[in-house]
């Protein structure tokens, strides 16, 4: 995945310097899934890596701060995020409050407290979310979580992306429906 990510950091335009040190931010979130995860099949084990992909392959332009961020947040899996002193002593205060500042699901006034994210954060946001979101079928483990987070991302999430990229909205929107219906059929099944 690294190289993948190499590639793609060269293809958008990344210097070398930029491309090691979001390499580094990448390397430095997969060591708490190397030891907490029990296998590299587990669904959130290439996010950080995924969530950069995202930005890289539907926003433009985006820059290293951003897609630092992109790979050190975690919205749903405290046990493998990063400690904030370790991220601030190794990328500085910059990604370490942007880190900070994003609001987590189950917030209470998360569409206010997104709208309160620059553009960028904005971005890393909506891109760690969605891949979270994009997985989340594959996470028996948060199945009580489902509908909650489907309700919460229709509510705010989906319109949040609207303002900010039409790219990302679209799939935000395709992952709403599709996952809408997932949970209509769990419903209907009477097991």
């Amino acid at each position: 995945m690294a190289r993948s990510l190499r590639a793609a950091l060269t293809a958008r335009g990344h210097g070398r310097d930029d491309r090691d040190t979001i390499l580094q931010a990448f390397s430095l979130a997969m060591k708490p899934r190397i030891a907490e995860l029990p296998d590299d099949h587990h669904p959130a084990w290439l996010h950080p890596a995924r969530s950069v992909l995202i930005l890289l392959h539907d926003a433009t332009g985006v820059d290293p701060v951003t897609l630092i961020v992109a790979a050190l947040h975690d919205s749903l899996d405290t046990r493998l995020r990063v400690a904030p002193d370790e991220i601030e002593r190794r990328f500085g205060s910059r990604p370490a409050r942007g880190l900070e500042s994003i609001p987590l699901p189950g917030d209470e006034q998360l569409l206010e407290r997104l709208l309160l994210l620059g553009p960028e954060l904005a971005l890393a946001a909506l891109a760690e979310q969605l891949d979270q979101l994009r997985h989340l079928h594959l996470r028996e483990d948060l199945v009580d979580d489902w509908t909650g987070l489907h309700a919460e991302t229709s509510a705010a999430c989906i319109p949040f992306a609207a303002r900010i990229n039409p790219a990302l909205h679209r799939r935000y929107q395709h992952w709403g429906r599709v996952f809408g219906r997932r949970l209509e059929r769990r419903t209907d099944d009477p097991l």
